[in-house]
């Protein structure tokens, strides 16, 4: 998951769909799973792959695995191309510039396969159980890294919006179940928080079903994750450091930094990020009084 346009929710009447002994409530529990987000976190790619490798080499018909490849594809782009750079993040201008990038085009071609070994499954099991934890789980996560590639890498933010809205309805789904897959909430907050985010007149064209556009849920619903979640804990951790420096709260910033630092010390991003942090390179002095 780094998602400006994507997935939202309202709790509705719960479904009740139990966990398959051994998963969680996002239908995973593999331990090759938690490991290779672990060094996705890391930024730690090749040894990544090789845990969605041997995950898929375990269960070849399960969705999840390809999804984790696509994501893995994703990160190692979008930070060599310098997207996740905090600068890029917090400057709607750098979102929004056409500036063209170069993507690699094997990245692109694998990145595409994976996707598509993702949705194949995920399709069929969906067929077969509208409910299944994983299925659901694994297209939420095929829509979103669809939409980051295209709004981040193809500069196509527009057109991002139908798989954003996509992912949104099956992040919805993954919240009615019970118990609800909490690290869905992540598509929710950051979604409800951008629609806020957005002049009101444009929010009569943006419609995410369910989504209010609620700037302070969408932060309660990242914390949430930060305190519940399993997969996407970080993850909620980096958006919510994005979001306090565009509500300029540097302070809140740099501790979710040297959170992550701290989890994460093989990643040279979070590093190089606290330190322009406690630096003050990212407000101007005024800022600091909120602070004080």
């Amino acid at each position: 998951m780094l998602r400006f346009w994507v997935l939202g929710f309202v709790i509705c009447a719960p479904v009740v769909a139990a966990t398959v002994p051994g998963e969680n409530a996002c239908g995973a529990g593999s331990p090759e799973v938690a490991e290779a987000f672990d060094h996705l976190y890391n930024f730690n790619f090749p040894a990544a792959h090789l845990d969605i490798n041997r995950f898929i080499a375990a269960h070849p018909k399960e969705p999840l695995g390809y999804a984790i490849r696509s994501s893995a594809y994703l990160f190692y782009e979008l930070d060599r191309l310098g997207i996740l750079e905090t600068e890029f993040l917090t400057s709607d201008k750098h979102i929004a510039d056409k500036k063209t990038l170069r993507p690699d085009p094997q990245v692109r071609a694998l990145l595409l396969k994976a996707l598509e070994d993702a949705q194949s499954r995920a399709e069929a099991a969906l067929a077969a159980n509208p409910a299944a934890r994983q299925a659901l789980f694994a297209m939420s996560m095929v829509e979103g890294v669809t939409t980051d590639y295209m709004a981040f890498v193809e500069k196509h933010q527009i057109a991002s919006l139908a798989p954003a809205k996509r992912s949104n309805s099956y992040a919805q789904q993954l919240l009615k179940l019970n118990p609800p897959c909490v690290d869905a909430y992540i598509t929710a907050g950051i979604t409800e928080y951008m629609v806020g985010s957005l002049p009101f007149f444009v929010r009569w064209f943006v419609h995410f079903d369910n989504v209010q556009g609620s700037k302070e849920q969408g932060v309660k619903n990242l914390e949430l994750v930060v305190r519940d979640g399993n997969y996407f804990k970080p993850f909620a951790k980096i958006l919510l450091a994005i979001i306090d420096l565009r509500e300029k709260h540097p302070r809140e910033t740099e501790k979710l930094l040297e959170s992550l630092a701290h989890d994460y010390p093989s990643n040279p991003r979070f590093r190089k990020e606290l330190a322009r942090a406690k630096a003050g390179a990212f407000f101007a002095p005024a800022w600091r009084l909120r602070s004080a």
